[in-house]
């Protein structure tokens, strides 16, 4: 980064009494633990500070990248020439609303979805157990509709507040957040931020739901290569079709570029078995879809993020 740049970004940072760090490594910030350092790292701790730190961004023309827990983000080894606002320092206290059988829950973007899984059990709400082994934040499931073992986010959805490109709070319901497989309204939109978002649930038997639960972390455990780093699934499940047993069938199973390689426990996995770059990862996912495409037909879309 230019050093203006720099000086710009440093005093408007500390005119918004924002911490923050300088170079900080990105791979310890991902699941990947692959990443060069990032410029600036803020973590801004309330939705005002998220504000103030956006406008200091914009009129610095500074760029930033936000991130929530960093489970499906993979950084350039160069690292990120701008700033990275962490937005896990969002989690303002639970709300809950009931409503006869149905209660709502709104929670900040910076809340893990099982931190919010943990505190719907507790409180005898269903409706969130599908979600309770994906190792993302409110904010991002919200930005992507994570989904798992037949349940979305579109869901159980109610609201969502924001900061638009203006940086002016808006709410919107969840038919207005053009919500489909792995995508929403936020990803057409990169300027807007998540803040919060409101769940409807409905209630449930502590103990049944603890169990449901428990049976989703059990598959996940027994299916998923969760002892070594990645960034969950990698490729999108094309229609009519599973990414993973696509690779397998090409005979893709543990190939590796580098320190990347597709996982012998479960194909829909790239795996960081040490040392792993980004450009590792790229290279690897570029010749599977190249062979899946050529040997099958489908075109596999890459789930995770790269960020350059």
């Amino acid at each position: 980064m230019q050093e203006q740049l720099a000086e710009a970004i440093r005093r408007g940072l500390r005119e918004a009494m924002l911490p923050n760090k300088e170079h900080e490594p990105l791979s310890e910030h991902t699941t990947f633990r692959i990443g060069g350092p990032a410029a600036f790292w803020c973590s801004p701790q309330n939705p005002a500070q998220l504000q103030k730190l956006l406008a200091c961004c914009k009129e610095s023309g500074v760029r930033y990248y936000l991130l929530g827990n960093g489970s499906n983000t993979l950084f350039s080894d160069e690292g990120f020439d701008g700033v990275v606002i962490d937005l896990r320092g969002l989690t303002s206290p639970l709300v809950e609303q009931r409503q006869g059988d149905e209660t709502t829950l709104t929670a900040g973007a910076g809340l893990t979805l099982g931190r919010l899984c943990a505190e719907a059990q507790q409180r005898g709400l269903s409706g969130l157990e599908f979600a309770c082994g994906i190792p993302g934040t409110l904010g991002g499931a919200v930005y992507m509709n994570a989904g798992a073992y037949g349940g979305e986010m579109k869901e159980v959805l109610e609201t969502v507040t924001f900061l638009d490109d203006a940086l002016s709070f808006r709410t919107l319901p969840a038919s207005a957040l053009q919500m489909g497989y792995r995508t929403s309204i936020f990803e057409k939109n990169p300027g807007w931020c998540v803040v919060s978002a409101t769940v409807r649930l409905h209630s449930g038997e502590p103990t049944r739901i603890m169990a449901q639960m428990q049976e989703y972390l059990t598959k996940r455990k027994e299916k998923q290569p969760l002892e070594w780093p990645s960034a969950g699934s990698t490729f999108k499940r094309p229609q009519g079709a599973f990414a993973g047993r696509l690779i397998e069938e090409c005979g893709l199973r543990g190939f590796s570029v580098g320190g990347a390689q597709i996982s012998e426990k479960h194909c829909g996995f790239v795996i960081n078995k040490g040392g792993a770059t980004c450009a590792d990862v790229v290279a690897l996912t570029d010749r599977v879809r190249e062979i899946v495409q050529e040997k099958t037909g489908y075109v596999l879309e890459r789930e995770i993020r790269v960020v350059k």
